[in-house]
């Protein structure tokens, strides 16, 4: 059986115990039981008699689809809390044609009773539509960060090959600029920072091309 292994941040692989070769769809299992068809990458290592593969799964889903997921399940929601909020807020107005008249309350009039469950309704009513709307926007807020998120581009993607090369690029055109005096040294660590950011960049366009690459 193949099963998931965590390999890095946003990584897993594939542990098989057989050899696969590239390009092959496999059935690799979660720690759940569910099975999902992937396709064979590049083989990282070898450990204990199993093969450890990159893998992406051959329905697309990635981390870019899962936040489209999200976003799309906030916006539901958000819908939702709208549409409750509405509803709420329709029923504060039920007595507003009585209660805009703005007549005290008569104690101990036959009306009374009528007169202060309007009030507390409408009050109750009122607070309920303002929580839902509230509700709403807060889904909303979170649609718009997993919508960000679904521009995410990581090592679990093929696509994280071209992405960290460019990042390599930029980053060491800014750490040349920094040493020339082409950027400003805004403090004492900047010099230090772009060095660190360079190194970074390397070493995920190395393991990038490790997991995705083709010349291995």
């Amino acid at each position: 059986m193949n099963t998931y292994y965590k390999f890095c941040p946003n990584v897993f692989l594939a542990k098989c115990d057989e050899k696969h070769e590239k390009g092959e769809v496999i059935e690799v299992t979660t720690k759940y039981g569910k099975e999902n068809e992937s396709i064979v990458f590049n083989l990282i290592f070898e450990k204990d008699g199993f093969y450890y593969y990159s893998i992406v799964r051959a329905d697309g889903f990635n981390v870019q689809e899962w936040a489209r997921q999200r976003a799309e399940r906030r916006r539901e929601w958000a819908a939702s809390a709208e549409r409750k909020s509405k509803e709420y807020f329709d029923k504060s107005n039920k007595d507003r044609d009585f209660l805009s008249l703005g007549e005290p309350i008569k104690v101990g009039h036959h009306s009374e009773r009528r007169h202060r469950k309007a009030i507390e309704d409408a009050w109750n009513n009122t607070g309920k539509a303002v929580a839902y709307l509230d509700k709403a926007q807060e889904h909303e807020n979170k649609a718009a960060y997993w919508d960000a998120k679904a521009e995410t581009i990581n090592l679990s993607m093929p696509e994280s090959i071209d992405f960290y090369e460019h990042k390599l690029e930029v980053t060491k055109e800014y750490h040349e600029g920094v040493k020339s005096g082409k950027y400003p040294r805004e403090h004492v660590y900047t010099l230090t920072y772009a060095k660190k950011a360079v190194n970074e960049a390397q070493k995920n366009y190395e393991l990038a091309k490790k997991l995705w690459g083709e010349d291995l």
